[in-house]
């Protein structure tokens, strides 16, 4: 029963000033607290609040040892906070570094004029490509075998790193649970090596990675990047290890396939051994079933694909062995004076480079000359035939292109190119440029013949000087000096060398403007010289040789490359007349042409045994190719040329009889004839 409000009023207990208790009668009120009494109120309250009740009071034995709930999850509130802000601050802290050397590093990767890939060159076996050109189906089985909810996911598997950690302190080997985005983290940012360490920032920068950049940028860093075996970084290159084609030809059930070496080429590439062939077949066919399970592909889809896709045998990396190094060197040369790029630029890589070159041509030049080396030279019994060398290019009159190069035996071992160097003096090959030199001057002194007809040099012209007494097509062939010193010296050695130039020679190639200048003291390379000879079969119009039609980089096509525009460098007239001189030339080198018109297929122009000069040339032009073929000797640390004469024996004629050799063996595989159809060799250059 409470009591009424006065009543209780009168029960007020208090304090005296000594602490005291004492009655109060009446309606009087509470005396106020003095401010010492306030004071000590407060501290004892803020105790009150601030003590943990640990050891637990009026508990005994094991109990008092105990903390109660509230303590217990005031504690974990405590430290999930103190947890959640360190979290947050090492990763505000983090900052996505730029991608490390070896995941820039591509390499450069060459083709040969029919698209088919020459050589890879680069420390990293990896060509980047745009998502965009990697099939949907192979982003799809990609993603359902390394991680079916890329797309919603927030770039790491908790999970996954504990257990890696785990296993990494255990010093047990890690497993697989790495999302996408954290094995291109990996691949992109981080080392491979497994620590706790290195799993930590996995963790922070997947995130950031996830949270900062398109899903989509990052599947295609991880297609760039993955390793596949083989010496394959990326699709692209791994496309091609296995298939020998583009990432953009892949089919489903191959891209499924290199889906299933991700996991691990070392186990699952399937022509390692029968082992690695079943567990191939078996992750293949259940990547299509996953991505079944996943939608990602329809059940009648899947249904079309129960044969395994058996890729290609495994080939040991392409080096620049044989002849390839050469062609890389003359691509490489054209890729810096037509596109700008620098060395610097090549070293770089990941360039992909369209040539001209064609492998049958490549491999049939390379076996004509090993031939007749092997015939025609002993070098183990004859020191004339020590230190011989050979360079040869073959290069298409109607464009310019570059087909095919003989460069040395081996790029490896021989490393100065002998097909693009200056320093092999061109002797009786440079006279049809005197030839058609003189015959510019004599026409502009006198009429032009009627169109499509010859003119007749022997015939003295209204004006100019007379070549009459001079008989240059007769002297072109027999290979005489004399006329053509004569010659030059009356029309101006300075209008041989610009008619030359004109027709595709260097300018840095040409010799001192000499009375000897005119019998071929200049030093053309072999590529140069079978393109100025197409200015003859192409009635006086010179095209400047090129061997990349396409080079691009990320995507990017280069500029100033492809098919260069022809120019005129000589009238039609001066090239028939020097052409039917020529004829000749070929025909006595190498006799008339099987199965062809006699007045239409080849010139020619070589060096002979009058030709005193240390080296020996032979460039035979036709309506499909035109081919120079040089012959010398260079001794390492001999800065001059050795002599000639010997090689081969006294009827080798200072070795001029073994270019036209080496040119009739390639052109008889080369250019189609009724009678020798042009199958082309089967070896590798």
């Amino acid at each position: 029963m409470r009591l009424p409000r006065k009543r209780r009023a009168d029960r007020t207990v208090g304090t005296d000033d000594t602490g005291s208790l004492e009655r109060t009668e009446g309606p009087q009120r509470r005396r106020r607290p003095t401010g010492r009494a306030k004071g000590r109120r407060r501290a004892g309250r803020k105790a009150r609040r601030l003590r943990i009740d640990f050891p637990r009071r009026g508990r005994r034995g094991w109990r008092r040892w105990t903390p109660s709930w509230k303590l217990t999850s005031g504690l974990f509130l405590l430290f999930a906070g103190a947890l959640a802000g360190l979290f947050t601050a090492v990763y505000i802290q983090v900052e996505i570094p730029n991608p490390h050397d070896s995941a820039r590093r591509q390499a450069t990767v060459y083709y040969w004029a029919d698209g088919s890939r020459m050589v890879s060159v680069g420390d990293v076996n990896r060509q980047d490509v745009k998502l965009s050109e990697v099939p949907e189906s192979v982003q799809r089985a990609v993603i359902a075998a390394e991680n079916a909810d890329f797309y919603s996911d927030s770039g790491v598997s908790v999970t996954g790193i504990g257990r890696a950690a785990v296993n990494i302190v255990k010093g047990k080997e890690t497993q697989g649970g790495s999302t996408i985005t954290q094995q291109y983290v990996k691949n992109t940012y981080l080392s491979q090596d497994q620590t706790v360490q290195r799993k930590i920032k996995e963790l922070f920068l997947s995130m950031k990675v996830s949270n900062q950049r398109p899903k989509a940028e990052i599947l295609e860093g991880y297609l760039n990047t993955s390793w596949f075996g083989r010496d394959a970084y990326g699709v692209q290159a791994a496309s091609y290890a296995y298939y020998g084609i583009p990432a953009k030809e892949l089919n489903p059930s191959q891209g499924a396939l290199l889906a299933a070496v991700l996991k691990g080429a070392e186990s699952f590439d399937p022509s390692l051994s029968a082992g690695n062939r079943q567990r191939a077949e078996d992750r293949w066919s259940w990547i299509l079933d996953r991505q079944v399970e996943t939608g990602s592909m329809s059940a009648e889809e899947r249904a079309k694909y129960t044969q395994f896709p058996e890729p290609k045998p495994p080939v040991k990396p392409t080096s620049q062995a044989g002849q390839i190094g050469y062609l890389v060197d003359i691509v490489n040369k054209s890729l810096k004076s037509r596109s700008g790029i620098t060395d610097k630029d090549l070293a770089a890589g990941g360039y992909s480079v369209h040539t001209t070159f064609e492998k049958d041509k490549v491999l049939a030049l390379t076996k004509a000359v090993e031939q007749v080396r092997a015939e025609r030279l002993d070098p183990k019994n004859r020191a004339e035939d020590e230190y011989v060398q050979v360079g040869a290019a073959s290069i298409r009159p109607k464009d310019g292109a570059v087909v095919a190069v003989y460069g040395g035996s081996d790029a490896i071992e021989h490393f100065t190119n002998n097909a693009d160097t200056s320093g092999v003096p061109a002797a009786s090959a440079f006279k049809p440029f005197v030839y058609a030199a003189a015959l510019e001057q004599e026409l502009e002194g006198g009429e032009r013949p009627a169109e499509g007809a010859d003119p007749d040099p022997l015939k003295p012209k209204a004006s100019g000087p007379s070549m009459a007494s001079v008989g240059l097509h007769a002297a072109l062939v027999a290979s005489d000096h004399t006329p053509f010193v004569e010659i030059g010296k009356k029309i101006g050695l300075k209008k041989v060398k610009e008619l030359a130039v004109a027709s595709g020679l260097r300018e840095e190639s040409m010799a001192k403007l000499e009375p000897t200048f005119s019998i071929g003291t200049s030093t053309p390379s072999a590529v140069r010289l079978a393109s100025a000879y197409t200015t003859f079969v192409n009635q006086g119009r010179a095209t400047e040789p090129y061997s990349v039609t396409k080079a691009e980089r990320n995507g990017v096509a280069l500029e100033g490359l492809g098919q260069p525009k022809p120019r005129r460098a000589m009238s039609s007239e001066a090239a028939a007349t020097v052409s039917a001189a020529l004829r000749q030339v070929s025909w006595s080198a190498v006799g008339p042409p099987k199965g062809q018109r006699t007045d239409s297929v080849s010139w020619a122009g070589k060096t002979g045994p009058n030709d005193r000069m240390n080296s020996a040339w032979f460039i035979g032009a036709t309506p499909q190719l035109s081919t120079s073929v040089a012959m010398f000797r260079t001794k390492p640390d001999v800065p001059q040329l050795l002599p000639m004469q010997g090689v081969g024996g006294p009827d080798s004629e200072r070795g001029s009889a073994f270019p036209p050799l080496i040119w009739k063996a390639y052109n008889e595989v080369v250019v189609p004839t009724p009678s020798n159809p042009a199958d082309g060799p089967q070896d590798r250059p």
